[in-house]
This record gives C-alpha cells, sequence and structure tokens, in this order.
C-alpha cells in the first residue's frame, strides 16, 4: 500500500518538506533504500548511507540539509524513535484475518461477537464468552467459559485465554502467550522445610516426609486497556482476587507473572523476567530482562530495575537498583569497581607483607 510523504507526516505529527505528494510503499535503512522507499536516517552518521542508497524521500533529524542529500522529500523527526513509533504504526498493515468468523471455528451459541470482529480458522470460544466491536482474533487461539476480550483487541496464534479472564480494549497478544495459567501455589500438611527455613533464615531442624497438596485458583487475570503481552508469557490466574495488569503497561516475550500479581500502569517489564506469587508492582515501573522479584515484595512508582537484578526486599519508589541482591545502582556500582581491584591490592599487600616481614632481619 503506497502513502504520501505528507499522509505519513501528518500520521506521525512532524513536518515534512519538499514533495508531499511523493508516494512511498515501505521503509527501509539508508544504505539499502530503493525510489519506492522512506529512508530512516534520523542521524547524521546516517547521512553517508543516503548516498548509497536511491531513497528520494527519508525521515531526517532536525536541520539536516535534504537537498544537499539529493532528496526530493523529507520528513523531520526531533525525537527519532518517537516518529518511528507513529511511522511503523503507519506502515503497519497487521496480519490478515477475513471479516467474520471463520467456518472452521467452534463458537458457543451463547458467546456474544461483536460487531466488525474477525475471527480465524481453528479458533474455539467458549460458553458465555465475549468478543468486542472490532476484535482481530488470528488461527488456533482458545478463549476459555465467560471471557470478555475488549474492542479493537488483537490476538494472535496460538493465544491461551482461560475462563473468566477479562481484557481490555486495544489489548494485543503475540503469540503463544497464556493468559489465566493456574497459579503455582502448594500446601504441605505439616510445616515444610520451606517455611522452616524461611522463618530461621537456613537452619534446619528434622527433615521430615513432606507431600504438597494444591491450593487451586479461584480468582482470574484482568488486562487494563492498551496492554501488550509478548510471545510465550504466562499470566496466572489470582488464588482469590485476580491477577491484574494496568493500563498500557507493555510485558516482553518469555516472561512469568505469577498469582495474585498486580502491577500497575505504564510499566515496561522485558523478556525473561520472574514475577513471584502476591508481587504488587507500582506504576511506570521498568524491569530490565532476567529481573527476578521474590514473593509479597512491593516494587514502588518509577523503579528502574537493571539487566538480571534480583529484588528480594522492598523497593521504594524512584529506586534506581542493580545486582543480585539488587541495591542501589551506583552503590553496585562502587562496589563492582572495588572487586575489580581485588587481584591488584592483594598482590601489593603481599608485596607489602613481605617488605615488612624482612624489616627486623635487614636491621639486624
Amino acid at each position: 500500500m503506497a502513502h504520501s510523504i505528507a499522509s505519513i507526516a501528518a500520521a506521525i505529527g512532524a513536518p515534512f518538506e519538499g514533495d508531499g505528494g511523493l508516494m512511498i510503499e515501505g521503509a527501509a535503512e539508508p544504505a539499502s533504500a530503493s525510489a519506492l522507499h522512506l529512508a530512516l536516517a534520523t542521524n547524521p552518521k546516517y547521512a553517508e548511507g543516503l548516498k548509497l542508497g536511491h531513497a528520494r524521500a527519508a525521515l531526517l533529524w532536525p536541520g539536516a540539509d535534504w537537498r544537499d542529500l539529493g532528496l526530493t522529500a523529507a520528513i523531520f523527526a526531533p525525537r527519532g524513535r518517537l516518529a518511528m513509533a507513529g511511522l511503523t504504526q503507519a506502515l503497519d498493515n497487521g496480519p490478515s484475518i477475513a471479516p467474520g468468523v471463520h467456518p472452521m471455528t467452534a463458537v458457543d451459541p451463547s458467546a456474544v461477537i461483536g460487531e466488525g470482529a474477525a475471527i480465524g480458522p481453528f479458533v474455539s470460544i467458549g460458553a458465555g464468552a465475549r468478543i468486542g466491536p472490532g476484535a482481530r482474533i488470528a488461527s488456533h487461539v482458545s478463549i476459555g467459559a465467560r471471557a470478555v476480550i475488549g474492542a479493537d483487541a488483537l490476538i494472535l496464534e496460538g493465544v491461551k485465554i482461560g475462563h473468566d479472564v477479562q481484557i481490555g480494549d486495544r489489548v494485543n497478544l503475540l503469540p503463544g502467550c497464556v493468559i489465566g495459567s493456574d497459579g503455582f501455589s502448594f500446601v504441605t500438611p505439616d510445616v515444610s522445610g520451606v517455611e522452616e527455613i524461611r522463618a530461621t533464615l537456613g537452619i534446619r531442624g528434622e527433615i521430615r516426609h513432606q507431600q504438597w497438596h494444591r491450593i487451586h485458583s479461584l480468582g482470574a487475570v484482568v488486562l487494563g486497556d492498551d496492554v501488550e503481552v509478548g510471545a510465550n508469557t504466562c499470566i496466572d490466574r489470582g488464588t482469590i482476587r485476580s491477577t491484574s495488569i494496568g493500563n498500557r503497561t507493555k510485558i516482553d516475550n518469555l516472561t512469568h507473572i505469577a498469582h495474585n500479581v498486580s502491577v500497575g500502569e505504564d510499566c515496561l517489564i522485558c523478556g525473561m523476567v520472574g514475577l513471584a506469587g502476591s508481587v504488587k508492582v507500582g506504576n511506570r515501573v521498568v524491569l530490565a530482562g532476567q529481573v527476578g522479584v521474590g514473593d509479597n515484595l512491593f516494587v514502588g512508582d518509577d523503579v528502574i530495575a537493571g539487566a538480571a537484578s534480583k529484588l528480594m526486599t522492598n523497593t521504594p519508589a524512584g529506586r534506581v537498583v542493580l545486582g543480585y541482591p539488587a541495591i542501589k545502582m551506583d552503590t553496585q556500582i562502587a562496589l563492582q569497581k572495588a572487586m575489580r581491584r581485588l587481584p591488584r591490592l592483594s598482590t601489593r599487600l603481599a608485596a607489602l607483607e613481605a617488605r615488612l616481614g624482612a624489616a627486623p632481619e635487614a636491621e639486624e
């Protein structure tokens, strides 16, 4: 599908110069762009690439001399990545799902399908489920009984949505994610070894036989509006109350969110993060890749946790943390620098001890 420079500029709210009627069919890196591409050169370091490609139009940094770069038109992006967000949205046609319900899909008679919904083949929709208007559901999706899907949601291939799950408007669920799996919650008839060492901080008494009994998950999962959940991520249902994810929060691939967790609004949770049971996360929190948060902990608003950090205590609002266990980032960096100096300091200490040890002999 072709788009004019003027229409793209309007869609991303950016100014343009030159031939606004010039049509492009996609975006490309400068060196590989053809005459039908909008070259992405939001930084002066990409200018050389424009000379290698054949683009007639480009997304440029403010103040760039587009004529000197040999272009016919240019769009200017004060904040390049933000412009990229708008541009990619404007150019993304999304998956091709035919309007209506595919004949090879199983819809319970009591389910309600909203106006304009598009549902692909091999989808299963349970009793009493409600699909919002304009929702798009790709093939091999399973939607449990009484689940609610909001308007304009996009649910991609192989997603599994459990019974009673509630999903907001414009939610984007990537392939293979599971929303509403059972929580991992078990108990022993007597005090277990795990309970014992939590109370004693590692001191064990008599080691006894123990047998685990499941605590069933009676709650569900609630996703707010504009939430995104990555591929093969699992969000467990709550034990009594529902696990909840706030509006506009984005969750990456291969993430696990356990039972009873509450995540606030506008959070960014990156790949392979693990949130243990009953964790409470505030608003605008960023958890980088492989961050782990221990059960029943609180992570305050605006916390940023660096990659692979392990949060083992409550983290106050606004704190930036790093490491295992996670501590303030500046302290962690200072510790790492000190650790790298240890071999050199050890060598210097050994030399100093040798000198001090030899001194009395020299006096004799």
